[in-house]
């Protein structure tokens, strides 16, 4: 309470007072060291060496132990135990993160009481991701007291977002963890963000394309198209959604997350309004899977195969011809035998006898009379 006082004392003599009312108006209070937040403001790309005062450092522990060990190996220092190493923001950016992650963690875990704990680590991830601290850096005026060289304008929303990161790391060092929290809750999810629809809207664009893939048995990759360096030397990547080997759209950023989550955005967007897109990507599904499930050729048969080298006793006997006779062959040899035979017993007559002459009526006359007549002998 007492150092607030003397600060706003102080204010009206300060050399840099203009950067003391801006941050005042961003952050809610006078800063009490400004090395930190100037530090915090100062992009890599406009990043100098120089001597560091420990007493003012955004590490002080670190460079009062490097002071001390380069002492004890013979080195000298500048007069004001200072060290030297180039100045930028990207370790205040390292503290603000973690300190983000803890103060916006606190925040969801107390505002949605009963989530679990899938809920609550997504909503913390939208809340403290790049592209939100960017905007956020916007908003509260931040992105305009950023040092950085003219060339790396088109890296401005990536830069606006590590430095609300470094600016939260400067006021951790500067007023400690409640300042943070403070700051987080009045001036920017208090005024800014709306917590309970952030919550609820989906912005993970490769995992919902994931869900569809799966739910489609679709397969999913990224392809990286290319991977360069923008003019700051900030690495830039290029990175293609493909869906059965069918390339959907492609997205570009400062890191592999960023470029993936652009190409699955895209490539979502060209699913809902592209349906030639769909049929490509099914058609080639089906043609994986028709290849995928063609049956082969049919097994061999275990016995034919032990037949080819089994030897039979009577291998040598003329049987052998008649044995590896085409079955055809056979039907026909036994036909034309039976045919013969069958022609052959209509051809026999030996079982045919004369049929007797019929007798005239003299003749029956005459017979009858030679039979009384031997018939009379007899007696």
């Amino acid at each position: 309470m007492l150092n607030n006082i003397i600060d706003r004392i102080k204010l009206p003599f300060r050399k840099d007072k203009e950067l003391y009312l801006a941050l005042r108006d961003i952050i809610g209070f006078i800063p009490h060291e400004i090395a930190y937040y100037k530090l915090a403001l100062m992009h890599k790309s406009v990043g100098h060496r120089g001597p560091i005062n420990p007493k003012v450092s955004d590490t002080s522990r670190y460079n009062k132990a490097e002071a001390k060990a380069n002492k004890k190996k013979g080195k000298k220092g500048n007069g004001n135990h200072a060290t030297m190493r180039k100045l930028n923001n990207e370790r205040l950016e390292f503290l603000g993160d973690a300190i983000l992650d803890a103060v916006v963690g606190d925040i969801v875990y107390c505002h949605f009481p009963g989530k679990p704990e899938g809920f609550l680590t997504n909503t913390r991830s939208k809340l403290v991701q790049r592209e939100t601290l960017g905007k956020l850096a916007q908003e509260v005026g931040l992105s305009r007291l950023i040092l950085s060289s003219g060339r790396s304008a088109s890296h401005n929303s990536y830069m606006a977002g590590n430095a609300f990161e470094a600016l939260v790391g400067a006021i951790y060092l500067d007023r400690g963890y409640d300042a943070c929290m403070k700051f987080m809750q009045q001036r920017i999810l208090g005024k800014y963000i709306n917590i309970d629809k952030v919550a609820y809207k989906e912005v993970n664009f490769k995992s919902k394309l994931i869900e569809w893939t799966q739910k489609n048995k679709v397969e999913l990759s990224f392809a990286l198209k290319e991977q360069t360096k923008d003019n700051s030397g900030s690495p830039v990547f290029v990175y293609s959604v493909m869906l059965e080997n069918v390339e959907g759209a492609t997205g570009k950023g400062f890191s592999k997350k960023e470029s993936q989550q652009l190409a699955c955005k895209d490539t979502l967007k060209r699913l809902h309004s592209d349906p030639v897109f769909v049929d490509s990507i099914f058609n080639a599904k089906t043609e994986r899977t028709r290849m995928e499930e063609q049956p082969i050729n049919i097994a061999p048969d275990p016995e034919a195969k032990a037949q080819d080298f089994i030897l039979t006793a009577n291998a040598d006997d003329d049987t052998t011809d008649i044995q590896t006779e085409k079955p055809q062959e056979v039907k026909a040899t036994e036909a034309i035998s039976s045919l013969e035979k069958a022609i052959d017993a209509e051809m026999d007559l030996s079982d045919i006898t004369a049929k007797p002459r019929e007798m005239t009526k003299e003749e029956i006359v005459a017979a009858a009379e030679d039979a009384a007549f031997e018939s009379e002998e007899n007696q």
